[in-house]
């Protein structure tokens, strides 16, 4: 359970589009305030085509197709960390584990908007605001299964996700891309939050003025994780930053 994908009895989503308008208006359904929005990365390495984001970023969304080298690399990795058992308001990030099949898009967002200073945009009696309250004393387990009951999040997941510029797919069908989100925690370490894990991961420590398109934060991030794909990994990325309306 701590690392396998969801069975095929678990609840199911229609995967969630990359597609930056899409993922603004779920996050803004569920009660991300106005002045956050996702804006579309082009490049990772390019200043130029990074200076296009708003600064700070609060969250980077890496969107990917999951490669064998991924799997062995997702195992290896998972096999010397405990299963993680974190609860309360002193963990350092809010970690959800993903029961729900092809929801990882939304457990993507989830982990951009619950963690570090994205928090704070959270508006207050919004149902993420709710979700967020009632997730933070649970444990794992505990809060799948609060995700998995929440019809708000079903609602607005599928209104968001029937709304792609392409046909999308079934909920019950098998899709290859994951996603993963990195964010900066409050502790001002950079976290991996992936709901197919064990558990959060730290990556390493960043300063007071450095946000998750840093370069530091690019190279403990989001490149080492592309490196390890030797180069050849198709992805995509998203970030969350403030809204340019």
């Amino acid at each position: 359970m701590a690392t396998a994908d969801p069975p095929a009895s678990a609840p199911a989503f229609i995967p969630l589009e990359a597609n930056p308008q899409l993922m603004t208006t779920l996050l803004h359904t569920l009660g991300v305030s106005p002045a956050l929005a996702v804006h579309d990365v082009y490049s990772l390495t390019d200043a130029d085509l990074l200076a296009f984001i708003p600064r700070p970023a609060l969250a980077l969304l890496l969107v990917f197709p999951v490669s064998a080298t991924y799997e062995s690399h997702r195992l290896a990795e998972d096999a010397l960390v405990p299963v993680y058992a974190g609860r309360g308001a002193d963990e350092p990030v809010l970690w959800f584990r993903q029961t729900i099949r092809n929801a990882c898009g939304l457990m993507g967002l989830l982990h951009a908007a619950a963690n570090g200073p994205a928090r704070g945009f959270v508006e207050a009696g919004s149902d993420l605001e709710r979700i967020i309250r009632e997730a933070t004393p649970l444990g794992p387990e505990e809060r799948a299964r609060l995700l998995e009951g929440e019809k708000s999040l079903a609602r607005a997941h599928r209104a968001a996700a029937e709304k792609g510029d392409t046909a999308a797919p079934g909920a019950e069908d098998d899709v290859e891309l994951h996603y993963v989100c990195f964010v900066k925690g409050d502790d001002g370490r950079l976290w991996e939050l992936d709901g197919r894990r064990k558990g959060p991961l730290e990556r390493g420590v960043l300063t007071k003025g450095e946000d998750v398109l840093s370069e530091k934060a690019l190279m403990l991030g989001p490149l080492k994780f592309l490196e390890r794909e030797g180069g050849d990994l198709r992805f995509s990325c998203v970030a969350l930053a403030g809204s340019l309306e």
